[in-house]
């Protein structure tokens, strides 16, 4: 696991509590072999639900939402290269035209 945030530059204890909980389901099911599209599909999904229910929330500071937002934008991307070639296609053309603005 260290070798693998090494690799991004990053430090187990700099993330955040649900960024923890992903990596260790994640690496949890790549030991056991159990790793299959339709969970990850299953995954997003639920993390893009999260994301959601959060932004809902009253009271997050402008940086705490631009970050949410960014997050939800991230796994909606994830979701749609994820789906079809045709939706994945719109959906980067989407966040590359957010991107420009």
């Amino acid at each position: 696991m260290d070798d693998i945030l090494k690799k991004y530059g990053l430090k187990y204890e700099d993330l955040n509590p649900t960024e923890k909980e992903t990596l260790n389901t994640w690496l949890t099911a790549l030991k056991q072999g159990q790793l299959t599209l339709d969970k990850i599909k299953d995954y997003i999904s639920a993390m893009r639900d999260s994301v959601e229910s959060e932004l809902t929330k009253i009271g997050h500071e402008n940086k705490q939402d631009i970050f949410l937002k960014a997050r939800l934008r991230n796994y909606m991307l994830l979701e749609g290269f994820l789906s079809t070639p045709e939706r994945a296609e719109k959906m980067m053309e989407k966040s590359l035209s957010g991107l420009k603005k």
